[in-house]
């Protein structure tokens, strides 16, 4: 295994209206837009400090058919793309889309861990650098904290541990919720795994982008058109978080250091 399989890589927005999703993170979190180029499909990076973060595409009538809502979905590398969606079916999840290739970028597909969380995993070609990025983790505009709602702490631990070679870091006691269970890539803290309340309909994965201030990232929230749905809320770490839905209806969240 190597160091970078488990690694989260990119994060890409699924949603109607890009044009206005596009306006709204660059006027909530501060990205730039950079159209990717490509003849055969319109995709747009957004680009934090100049570095790209993630991705936008369209969600077309015929995703919409197949049951997808907006979204914000993860892309995690692995070593072997075919291997490791085996590995998702064998124990327990499945496949949602075939591995196939993406020219000039790798090869990926879209898979659903055993309590139907949904993530893209990807063999990325080699890129001219020949490393990944530095980690970003704690820059302006980047996923600061990914997290997973899902049914069973301790068996979603087992299966990311198996097929990505994550492990726990440590648990905090929440209570009658439960752990909430902080798990590391190669040593470095980079989520949360927690038991799925009732209100919450489907198991899923979260993404919070960092930002300079919770209060005014709330007020950009609201008058770019978006809903708070939880919080301004205190966490362990000094920072403070909030869980939102942008004007197209996608969910997604904020991390501060400063209130």
């Amino acid at each position: 295994m190597s160091d970078t399989h488990g690694k989260f890589i990119w994060v890409e927005l699924m949603t109607p209206d890009t044009d206005a999703a596009g306006r709204f993170y660059s006027h909530v979190v501060g990205w730039q837009l950079k159209d990717f180029g490509s003849p055969d499909m319109a995709y747009t990076i957004f680009e934090a400090n100049g570095k790209g973060m993630g991705g936008m595409m369209e969600l077309t009538d015929a995703f919409k058919s197949q049951g997808i809502p907006p979204n914000w979905t993860a892309y995690v590398a692995v070593d072997d793309v075919d291997a490791s969606a085996r590995q998702f079916a064998e124990k327990g999840g499945s496949v949602m889309r075939q591995p196939e290739d993406i020219p000039e970028i790798g090869r990926f597909a879209v898979v659903v861990d055993p309590f139907g969380a949904v993530l893209c995993i990807m063999t990325p070609l080699p890129m001219d650098t020949g490393e990944f990025p530095v980690d970003t983790q704690s820059l302006q505009g980047h996923v600061g904290w990914y997290e997973l709602f899902t049914d069973n702490v301790d068996e979603a631990m087992a299966f990311y541990g198996a097929v990505f070679g994550w492990t726990k870091d440590h648990d905090f006691d929440m209570g009658e919720m439960g752990p909430y269970r902080i798990f590391a890539h190669n040593g470095k803290a980079v989520g949360g795994i927690m038991k799925r309340m009732p209100q919450i309909p489907v198991c899923h994965w979260g993404y919070y982008f960092n930002v300079d201030g919770i209060d005014d990232a709330i007020t950009r929230v609201s008058t770019g058109g978006g809903k708070v749905v939880n919080g301004p809320m205190e966490v362990p770490g000094e920072s403070w978080i909030v869980n939102c839905q942008d004007p197209q209806g996608a969910f997604f969240s904020l991390v501060s250091q400063k209130k």
